[in-house]
């Protein structure tokens, strides 16, 4: 099977790796998890060993059933009662936990705070009273578009406390993605901020927010977090719009939590779908936080002393899981920071970590590889000795990355913990135990304790250790997406009518597994592009162009990036009449950008009077692959114009 997110050559340097790197011996005398026969006793009673995990939480009700499975729908630890927030907060004030630093926030002009469990569980029971001041109730959906600042954590708690979902949306993208995710989830409340810091600009939320609303919504209320200007010189429409502050001034300090059934719904998060149209994956209460709770204890090894940094955005399903909730289940102190990584200048994350003694740091490839571009001077300026471990996530890694990151970040001491899981699969899902796995340059070594993966060809058959093919997950885990938001016949057909006989899901990425039997992720399958580690759809940003007045027709596909893993290549078909130019060009990337967002402008724009397509009109984006890649063309005899290849193919080597 081809990996379409990868050149043969990476693919390849990836597959011959000889590299390996065995447990640190002082780091496994004194890791949470040492015992190698962990793998072998969760496999053989699957179900025992989450629901052991399970009660390490705190449950208003003990559950009475671990887990009804009617494929596709798992239904786990039900009879249960529990509440996310009181397992993220007040179970922690008790001990010695109370006063010990919850979130130590560093905003990028370098504004510092720092909030302690005390201080986290008062804010939050603060915000969740002015919820339910606002007329939020249990059940309710509250949108939440905010900068990386501990307001979002502090929205995120508060709506759990009360029983509401929380559909959090990344402050990048754009008013019209604002409004579709507000439109299919029916929030009711809008929480935004003025706007947020980046790279010494200020991103515009509000206005974003504002023109996201216009005309009907099923928005109500919006609350505003005052975080960059003048209060008095923002846009505050009356009746509707409250400053954070104001409502936080006189609300009580106790909000008693609210017992939520294991498989209420938690939260709505929308991930980019091959479709076009965003999917609004559904996640539940106590299967969720049983699975990011227990993956955060055991992959990132966490102790009370360490400082956590995981530099997602909560707008992602990365700060979801390992910003918020697995670390504060956990009782980690969190670190979180709004800025770039390269402002003011290009040490920024390596002086955060001297800064804060930063024990812990979990990033993605594309930042590593940018680190790498930058030179090692900069981390070199900056004392990094209290690193332990060090984290990658959202995309394979390639073996170079790997292993700068092991030589330059970690002083050939730490050792890494390459991660593979999904917005759907909702916690890490293979993954080393830094105490138990030789690690090696791009491989995410092996599944979970108590997760059933395996790679199989098209009829569902495992292909053996050495072959490559579909990864999927043959039997349901705990932190399992329930649904798609609205869609559950959406979410058959895109997440198991593949290998719907086997009752497997689809993870709609390649793999293969080395001699050892380790994993080697090798990318998406489908029209998803991988950029910076965030999923984009083909036909999202396709539509974006289209949308423009000039294009007739559009095609995207990803092309391998130094730094971003994929970029994003469009080629383009302009009407008659429009003659194209470089103007235009930038035109069209940012038309894209205000469609959607910042993270789908595509790097190329080729302009071409026709695009490859089959006879029966579906255009070729495979052959768009082979042309941006260099790679030889597959087969073209299904072409109906054999000519437009070649003539495309002159335009990109030519650019």
């Amino acid at each position: 099977m081809p990996a379409q997110t990868q050149p043969a050559q990476a693919i390849e340097a990836l597959l011959t790796e000889v590299r390996s790197f065995p447990p640190n011996p002082s780091f496994a005398a004194s890791a949470n998890i040492q015992d190698p026969g962990v793998y072998e006793a969760a496999a053989a009673d699957p179900e025992a060993f989450w629901a052991s995990l399970a009660r390490e939480l705190h449950w208003f009700k003990p559950f009475d059933n671990i887990l009804s499975w009617t494929p596709p729908h798992a239904r786990w630890f039900e009879g249960g009662t529990l509440n996310v927030a009181y397992n993220c907060l007040d179970r922690h004030l008790s001990g010695a936990r109370r006063n010990k630093a919850a979130i130590i926030f560093e905003g990028e002009p370098g504004d510092t705070r720092v909030l302690t469990y005390w201080d986290l569980h008062r804010e939050v029971c603060k915000f969740s009273n002015v919820l339910k001041q606002r007329g939020v109730q249990k059940g309710d959906r509250v949108t939440i578009y905010l900068p990386m600042i501990p307001e979002a954590a502090i929205a995120m708690l508060a709506c759990a406390r009360i029983g509401a979902a929380h559909s959090v949306v990344f402050g990048g993208f754009s008013a019209d993605s604002l409004r579709e995710r507000i439109h299919d989830s029916q929030s009711t409340l809008l929480i935004t901020a003025d706007g947020g810091w980046r790279r010494g600009n200020i991103v515009r939320l509000k206005a974003a927010a504002d023109e996201a609303l216009e005309g009907n919504t099923s928005i109500k209320q919006v609350i505003v977090v005052n975080r960059t200007d003048d209060p008095t010189r923002v846009s505050m429409h009356e009746g509707r719009d409250h400053w954070w502050h104001r409502l936080m001034e006189d609300a009580p300090t106790h909000c008693a939590a609210e017992p939520m059934e294991s498989e209420d719904l938690l939260y709505i998060l929308y991930t980019s779908g091959s479709t076009g149209k965003p999917k609004g994956i559904a996640h539940t209460t106590g299967g969720y936080l049983t699975g990011v709770y227990a993956t955060t204890k055991w992959i990132f090894d966490m102790k009370d002393s360490d400082v956590y940094w995981c530099t997602a955005d909560v707008g992602w399903v990365t700060g979801h899981s390992y910003v918020v909730y697995g670390p504060l289940a956990n009782g980690a102190t969190v670190l979180m920071y709004e800025g770039a990584p390269d402002w003011p200048k290009r040490d920024r994350f390596w002086s955060i970590i001297e800064k804060f003694g930063v024990t812990i740091l979990y990033t993605a490839p594309t930042a590593i590889r940018a680190f790498m571009k930058w030179g090692t001077e900069w981390p070199g300026k900056h004392d990094l000795s209290t690193l332990r471990l060090l984290g990658s996530v959202g995309e394979p890694i390639n073996p170079e990355a790997w292993i700068w990151y092991h030589k330059f970040i970690g002083g050939e001491r730490c050792p890494i913990v390459d991660t593979w899981w999904q917005t759907e699969t909702g916690s890490i899902l293979i993954t080393p135990l830094p105490a138990l796995s030789t690690t090696k340059p791009g491989s995410a070594s092996r599944p979970f304790p108590g997760i059933s993966a395996d790679i199989v060809n098209e009829h569902g058959e495992s292909v053996g250790t050495g072959n490559g093919g579909f990864l999927v997950l043959k039997k349901p885990w705990p932190s399992m997406l329930r649904t798609l938001w609205g869609d559950d016949v959406r979410y058959r057909e895109v997440y198991w009518s593949r290998f719907e006989k086997q009752g497997y899901y689809f993870a709609g990425d390649g793999a293969k597994t080395d001699s050892d039997g380790d994993y080697v992720l090798l990318g998406r399958v489908d029209d998803v592009i991988n950029v910076a580690g965030h999923r984009v759809s083909t036909m999202e940003v396709e539509s974006a162009l289209v949308d423009h007045p000039s294009v007739a027709e559009a095609a995207c596909i990803g092309r391998t990036h130094e730094i971003k893993g994929q970029a994003i290549s469009a080629f383009v078909s302009i009407k008659d009449g429009i003659e194209h130019s470089q103007e235009l060009q930038a035109e069209l990337k940012e038309h894209v950008t205000k469609k959607i967002g910042a993270i789908c402008r595509p790097d190329d724009i080729f302009f071409a009077a026709e695009l490859p397509k089959t006879r029966s009109g579906k255009i070729m984006r495979r052959l768009l692959r082979d042309i941006a890649e260099g790679r030889a063309l597959g087969d073209t005899t299904t072409l109906a114009d054999p000519s437009v290849v070649a003539a495309l193919r002159s335009q990109y080597e030519d650019s």
